[in-house]
């Protein structure tokens, strides 16, 4: 690697071709890559769990993570919406997005889902 220290208004700077810089650069992206993989791993021991990555694609795609939430733990909306205080008409309304529900009642479905309530708002 070739490397020139100039001084620029006072201040020393490094020069260095483009190709040690690009260089300099995958190998730091490399490093937090690396980082990533393993803070991941940990997280994996620990037991958090992970997506199928066909279910966070449908999810990116726009589908209702609700729903797909509900359908991955195996549940029907009629298994669902008692544990947490709604009809199955209501439950059928929030997965199409058709009505809002309060703050409790989407708190009390992420518990049912053993999920986070941000699991069930991904986007926003």
């Amino acid at each position: 690697m070739t490397v020139q220290i100039v001084e620029i208004a006072g201040q020393k700077m490094a020069m260095l071709p483009v190709a040690d810089y690009q260089k300099l650069l995958d190998a730091a992206e490399d490093k937090a890559d690396i980082l990533a993989a393993m803070i991941a791993e940990q997280r994996r021991a620990e037991g958090e769990e992970y997506l199928p990555a066909e279910m966070l694609d449908r999810i990116m795609d726009g589908e209702s993570a609700l729903r797909l939430w509900r359908k991955y733990r195996g549940m029907t909306m009629d298994q669902l919406g008692p544990l947490c205080g709604v009809s199955r008409a209501f439950l059928s309304m929030l997965e199409r997005g058709k009505r809002d529900a309060s703050q409790k009642t989407w708190r009390a479905l992420a518990n049912a889902l053993n999920v986070s309530i941000d699991d069930l708002f991904p986007f926003e």
